[in-house]
């Protein structure tokens, strides 16, 4: 079973809960939202198995007493089967994330860490067997950046999955939700590792 830590809306510390319970209730907790990127300014995104499409490098909940550090560090290898050295780990923004699902009595009340970390690895490192995700989009940040700002139509990526494939890109090839913009979404995160590698 998995705890989590919670919190009143004011972020004072209330306890733990069993994560079912957490959002059912839409008790506040807090999440981490992974990036990865190289030195060529590369960023990596998820293919999500459900919806087929680019989203964070990995992502999910801080487990109770867990650091940002840990979560992040745990929800790599867990998604994509990296043991990364998060000893260059950087925070970029808190983001807070509010969604309610009142007929399936689901709510989902979170602080999100948003934090980048340079990957020194390979291509041939990604392990996929977690059923959450099918592969990831490598691209690079500076081109994904004008892609969300509207400024071109497509742009070039390498697909990582079982082999390789080098192809286009669109937009409606990563997560946005319905009230939000692909640059809103992505585009501080981008800007965060494209200042990180120049």
């Amino acid at each position: 079973m998995e705890y989590l830590d919670i919190y009143d809306e004011n972020k004072n510390y209330l306890g733990k809960e069993e994560r079912g319970k957490v959002h059912e209730t839409g008790a506040w907790h807090k999440t981490v939202h992974c990036w990865l990127y190289d030195k060529l300014g590369n960023v990596y995104f998820q293919i999500r198995s459900d919806e087929k499409k680019g989203y964070t490098t990995a992502s999910g909940h801080l487990q109770a007493g867990e650091t940002v550090n840990d979560a992040f560090k745990r929800e790599i290898k867990e998604e994509i089967g990296l043991d990364i050295d998060t000893s260059k780990l950087k925070f970029v923004k808190e983001v807070t994330w509010i969604m309610d699902k009142v007929e399936k009595n689901y709510h989902d009340h979170a602080w999100a860490n948003v934090c980048i970390c340079l990957y020194e690895g390979n291509n041939d490192d990604f392990d996929f067997s977690n059923d959450e995700v099918d592969g990831i989009i490598k691209c690079k940040a500076s081109d994904a950046l004008e892609l969300f700002k509207g400024n071109v139509k497509e742009i070039e990526a390498t697909i990582i999955k079982e082999d390789k494939e080098e192809k286009n890109v669109t937009i409606n090839d990563f997560v946005v939700m319905k009230h939000e913009t692909a640059l809103s979404k992505y585009g501080f995160i981008l800007e965060a590792i494209i200042k990180e590698v120049k």
